[in-house]
């Protein structure tokens, strides 16, 4: 547990490059060190509970009072000590750019590489900090020596931009991809071994696995699958856009070669920050996606050779991780799913409405998907926000259809109450139409 002095430091130091002023004021931070002794000794179930901690905790967000947005599976807002970090440093930035930019804050980037790494439970040696999972998957799709014929192996229900970087480099390379179809949610880890190591051939060279997929919230059994691929010399991807810092776990524990994550989304960083994760004995398998004097070399940075990007943004990432650190991994995961089954177990109970993701932790965390019957997707989502100004997002996705509903920890159990008789409302309304 951090104690108060600590806290305040954490928030008030991004990435070693720059000492900001505490954001908290002594009594919050007193405050908050009081509720954190209070929850100190609990399980993280105990203390996904206890309303007062998370009250706080809610505080520290900028989200509007109005409108209720349950679309953190697309893009999380950033507590305020990040986004304050942000905004100094990039008041910093414009004192004189070329200066501040090149000389001093880039300079802050190694010992930002390294506090990922410890969050991420890795080498530094094996993180590059790029803009997003997209970015980091495509350096890798796209860098990937493979040949003809070579075979790789991967989902329908994959993000549709891994989708379609793997379809170009089939268009280009003549490589050949094959396509998985799951059936989802499930609660089997041997559904999932047993689906992709039958596509297996003795020409798969690659294996892509998401994590959770966003469509639904299934959390896959990544290691299991890794576990086979490497078995039969196959390489593993592994999309972790909606699994980092949500779920407690290191990228290690999951068996992967390659990794990719957008830190604007659980980590809460700011947008357009990500993190590429390569085993060290993989790197100079990958050509760099961008220029660079060795593309082909060992080294984890020639994967950022981006030209002049945001240093603003990519420094208060550590502010960013302070934040997650002050919250603890399992107690943060511990939250996100008991928001979900606290809004999931009481829908389920209304006529006409079917929630589409497992209740089981281990299959499933913050992202729950709804549809009401007799109605579409887009009218669910329409009434939602319009008659109760309910942000959420409407998935139709191959054989995935529903209202796809993302709570955070700055949520509370009232808030979701609020969406629950939303849906009541929508489907009493649906029952008497018909």
């Amino acid at each position: 547990m951090f104690n108060r002095r600590q806290f305040l430091g954490s928030l008030g130091t991004a990435a070693g490059a720059l000492t900001l002023p505490p954001f908290l004021a002594p009594a919050e931070a007193q405050n908050f060190e009081t509720l954190n002794r209070q929850v100190a000794h609990l399980s993280p179930l105990e203390a996904a509970q206890n309303e007062d901690f998370w009250a706080f905790v809610k505080t520290e967000y900028t989200v509007s009072p109005n409108l209720l947005n349950l679309n953190n599976g697309g893009v999380c807002p950033q507590p305020r000590s990040v986004q304050d970090a942000h905004i100094r440093f990039y008041q910093y930035c414009n004192e004189a750019p070329s200066y501040y930019m090149w000389r001093i804050l880039d300079q802050g980037r190694e010992s930002l590489r390294s506090k990922l790494a410890d969050l991420a439970g890795c080498s530094a040696e094996e993180v590059a900090i790029n803009r997003n999972a997209t970015e980091g998957l495509n350096t890798v799709i796209f860098g990937l020596d493979l040949k003809p014929g070579d075979e790789v192996v991967l989902t329908k229900q994959d993000y549709p931009n891994m989708i379609n970087a793997w379809k170009q480099r089939e268009k280009r390379d003549g490589i050949k991809l094959v396509w998985i179809n799951l059936d989802l949610p499930q609660e089997n880890d041997a559904y999932f071994v047993d689906k992709y190591v039958s596509a297996f051939t003795s020409r798969t060279k690659v294996v892509h696995v998401t994590h959770m997929i966003n469509w639904i919230g299934q959390t896959v059994p990544v290691r299991k699958i890794a576990d086979e691929a490497h078995k039969r010399g196959i390489e593993v991807i592994a999309d972790g856009a909606h699994t980092f810092a949500l779920l407690d776990f290191k990228i290690p524990d999951l068996g992967c070669d390659y990794y990719a994550t957008s830190l604007h989304k659980w980590l809460g960083a700011p947008f357009g920050s990500g993190l590429m994760y390569v085993k060290k004995d993989k790197i100079s398998k990958v050509w760099a996606l961008l220029s660079n004097n060795e593309p082909d070399g060992p080294d984890i940075r020639k994967f950022e050779s981006l030209g002049t990007r945001s240093f603003a943004s990519e420094m208060a990432i550590g502010t960013a991780v302070d934040f997650q650190l002050s919250l603890g991994a399992a107690r943060k995961q511990a939250r996100a799913h008991y928001l979900q089954r606290y809004w999931t177990d009481k829908a389920r109970q209304i006529p006409g409405v079917k929630i589409h993701t497992s209740p089981n932790p281990n299959y499933a965390c913050a992202i729950a998907l709804v549809s009401v019957e007799g109605l579409k997707t887009s009218e669910v989502d329409s009434q939602l926000y319009n008659k109760f100004k309910i942000h959420t997002t409407g998935i139709e996705w191959e054989n995935i259809k529903g209202v796809r509903v993302t709570p955070h920890v700055y949520h509370t159990p009232k808030d979701l109450d609020r969406l629950v008789n939303g849906l009541d409302e929508i489907a009493s309304a649906s029952r008497r139409k018909s």
